[in-house]
């Protein structure tokens, strides 16, 4: 039950820094603004991807699924309610998948709930970009940012490897009122939507180029923003959110 043990852990840390964010309404504010300029972000980075071409709908699938600002409690809650199941319900690899997947979620809910800290402590003069280049600095921790982006990395690469496993696809649809029965279909919702998008990729040999194109902007973006010129940072990052510098 080493899956259920982590899965447990992590809605844990997630539940418990949800309920210190909920207790602060300026905390949650702010906590809120720095989703949402991470989304926008993201979302600026791939426009390229997003807008078209073999890539789009794994952009989506990242954007939506990972990057996204929405709220992932009903996911949460299933993972709890998943751990003691996790074995038999879902193949290993996939119960892998749904391990790193949550213990990715309390990752960055940390880092995301030290942002809104460190947001609160700049200037209401400041623009967004100012503000979000500021918190990230105060916040540091460059090896949780790193391990994060390793995280995701490992979730895509698992996607990819499931759409290469014998019978997998058919497994996964045979789970689904099983799943869902069991209230759990927000998880088999992204499981299933995971293993399309990487299948369509991997007709195309395009998973590898996919996911070495993110590795690439992330891994630059988490360089400027720890090593860059201050100013040269919180300028890249406005024109990135559609701002004036």
């Amino acid at each position: 039950m080493e899956a259920a043990q982590k899965i447990r852990a992590a809605v844990t840390t997630v539940s418990l820094l949800r309920s210190t964010v909920e207790a602060d309404p300026s905390l949650l504010a702010a906590l809120a603004r720095v989703k949402h300029v991470q989304s926008r972000r993201f979302a600026a980075s791939y426009a390229d991807l997003l807008a078209a071409g073999p890539y789009a709908a794994a952009a989506r699938f990242f954007l939506d699924e990972l990057y996204s600002d929405k709220d992932y409690a009903e996911r949460d809650a299933q993972f709890a309610r998943i751990a003691g199941a996790i074995e038999r319900l879902f193949p290993a690899q996939v119960a892998d998948t749904a391990v790193a997947l949550a213990e990715l979620h309390a990752l960055t809910e940390e880092l995301d709930q030290a942002m809104a800290v460190a947001w609160l402590a700049q200037g209401d003069d400041l623009t967004e970009a100012q503000r979000y280049v500021r918190a990230w600095r105060k916040v540091g921790r460059r090896a949780d940012r790193e391990n994060q982006l390793t995280v995701v990395m490992g979730i895509g690469r698992k996607m990819a490897r499931f759409t290469r496993t014998p019978g997998l696809r058919m497994m996964l649809k045979m789970m689904r009122p099983a799943a869902v029965a069991a209230g759990l279909g927000s998880l088999q919702h992204f499981l299933e939507n995971g293993f399309d998008t990487f299948a369509a990729m991997a007709r195309d040999n395009g998973a590898d180029g996919f996911l070495g194109t993110i590795e690439e902007r992330e891994s630059r973006l988490i360089a400027v923003l720890f090593d860059a010129d201050l100013v040269a940072c919180e300028t890249e990052l406005a024109r990135a959110l559609g701002q004036a510098p």
